[in-house]
């Protein structure tokens, strides 16, 4: 999102963690070694169990010597905060469950790296990155979590974030945490991997694992996936439970599958479905969430389909994004798609401040209650406590940025306020009904298709992120799902388009989403370049 006590028995149990260190010029151009694991696939890693060629154990060795190579050497990615002590002891167990009874799950031995907002109760800590939570182990899993362990996957660590998802402060650099340091962008190292979902998407770019997790309010799967060269989903809000994961918004927040194919992405997202008691808003998914979106990737899939272009005026201005996107308009177009461009939203501008006035009211509401939910042994407990602690540690918590988004979070009142509801309304009407609901039923279309935002912008602790615009809003204000692919690149640097539909057509999304991809064949791994294929 971009408006976006350690000590004692936890001492004892911590897992890896990767030191943090100042945020330094960009490391030298770093080649490192060929990785025997590059770009490999779910299904290949998959095959390659089932063949006996490879087991749960010796793919996550070799993930986790991948890791130690590339995050705090080489190119100090910085992606990952803690790599689970367990993961091997897991792969071993795995193993020997497939000899004895077969694959328990689509992710069987499969090793995915997890978002550190994403609670898991073993030894790995849920911190958002920041050091108010240093030592948090959470009672239980998150609803996700679990589901990605009954799926067989190993919950290879925890990635690095904007620290809170990046709901701190207006000027806070995407990608860093006090915990985890400065992520870098895996394309140009002096670049920003944007966020909240920062080591997501970087340790997915650069085969640090087979595929990662990350959450979103607005911006935070989509905009980091773009920025890195991969596939982000950003589910139908419902469609993925909340529980567990550290919050922003009740109306916005919803995890999602981050990887390098959309393939990699629907395995991830069938596996991480369900209905949970625990957070209402996936009630409505029963009946429609499905376990397998895989049937859906078909390479004809954009042929007949009605695509309405949606465009973005901060985006349209930047040079580098029209022929990025007219070259992906001109690729459906061949492969069958009717388009209709452009496609004009009725309440474009008229929403105002509402969003922020939502999610600064939901934070500290959301906040507290799963601060609270933690017990009595958690360093803290409230929202206030949070911005206390961080005054206390000014000096390691806040060197480049501060908290004045907390502040204006903890001045505000109950969520019965009629500013808030007032500012919910107008949410739901000028991003849904007004919105993509309008321009969907105006031409009678399948989905829209629109630039996910503009290139990696350089790190700058300084003055923060610099705005390069995003189109994120439209979908992640409405609550309805998007599916960033990569579209070209500028100087290097990745670009992508998004896919918007209504609630719950992830999918349609889907089909269009792998169609393109399969006709296009745009993504390239990183090289780890020290800056950005500039030429005179």
């Amino acid at each position: 999102m971009k408006v976006g006590l350690a000590g004692g028995a936890l001492a004892a149990a911590r897992p890896l963690l990767f030191p943090t260190a100042p945020a330094a010029a960009a490391p030298a151009p770093a080649s490192p070694a060929p990785f025997e694991l590059a770009e490999t696939t779910i299904a290949d890693l998959l095959k390659a169990m089932q063949s006996g060629k490879e087991t749960a154990h010796s793919i996550t060795e070799k993930y986790l010597a991948r890791i130690d190579e590339l995050n705090t050497k080489g190119p100090e990615l910085r992606a990952v905060i803690e790599v689970n002590p367990e993961a091997l002891a897991i792969a071993d167990a795995l193993d020997a469950e497939r000899r004895a009874k077969g694959p328990r799950g689509p992710l069987h031995g499969i090793p995915i790296l997890i978002k550190d907002n994403i609670a898991t109760a073993d030894r790995m800590t849920t911190t958002a990155g920041s050091l108010a939570l240093e030592g948090s182990i959470p009672a239980r899993d998150s609803f996700v979590a679990a589901r990605l362990r009954e799926a067989g996957a190993i919950l290879l660590g925890k990635a690095n974030l904007s620290e809170w998802a990046n709901i701190r402060s207006t000027r806070s650099s995407s990608g860093w945490s006090s915990r985890g340091g400065q992520c870098r962008n895996p394309y140009a190292l002096d670049r920003n991997a944007s966020g909240s979902s920062s080591g997501s998407a970087v340790a997915a770019a650069a085969n640090l694992c087979a595929a990662a997790v990350g959450s979103e309010t607005d911006g935070s799967i989509v905009s980091p996936s773009s920025i890195c060269g991969i596939v982000g989903i950003k589910p139908t809000v419902g469609l993925l439970s909340r529980s567990g994961v550290i919050p922003i918004s009740h109306t916005q927040d919803t995890t999602g599958p981050m990887a390098r194919t959309v393939a990699d992405a629907a395995i991830l997202l069938g596996a991480m479905t369900g209905v949970d008691e625990r957070d209402e808003a996936t009630l409505p998914s029963r009946g429609k969430a499905l376990t397998d979106y895989t049937k859906f990737l078909d390479p004809g899939g954009l042929k007949g389909a009605r695509i309405g272009v949606y465009h973005s005026s901060s985006l349209d201005k930047n040079p580098l994004i029209p022929p990025v996107l007219a070259a992906a308009v001109a690729a459906m177009k061949a492969a069958g798609a009717t388009i209709v461009d452009p496609v004009k939203m009725p309440s474009e501008g008229k929403a105002g401040n509402a969003e922020f006035e939502v999610l600064l009211y939901e934070l500290k509401a959301d906040l507290n209650r799963y601060l609270a939910d933690l017990g009595p042994k958690a360093p803290v407990h409230t929202l206030k406590e949070v911005i206390e602690f961080n005054e206390r540690h000014r000096d390691r918590v806040m060197p480049y940025f501060g908290q004045e988004i907390f502040l204006q979070a903890e001045a505000k009142g109950p969520l019965t306020d009629p500013a808030y509801n007032k500012a919910l309304a107008a949410c739901r009407r000028h991003f849904r009904t007004e919105g993509i609901d309008a321009m969907l039923a105006k031409h009678k279309l399948d989905a829209l298709v629109t630039p996910t935002g503009g290139p990696a912008w350089l790190i700058d602790l300084v003055n923060g992120d610099t705005d390069t615009g995003s189109t994120s809003s439209l979908a992640a204000v409405a609550g309805y799902p998007s599916i960033t692919v990569p579209a070209g690149f500028a100087f290097g640097l990745p670009l992508a388009v998004s896919f918007i539909g209504k609630a719950w057509s992830e999918p349609t999304l889907i089909k269009l989403a792998f169609a393109f991809e399969q006709a296009t064949k745009v993504r390239k791994a990183p090289r780890f370049l020290a800056t950005a294929e500039l030429r005179a």
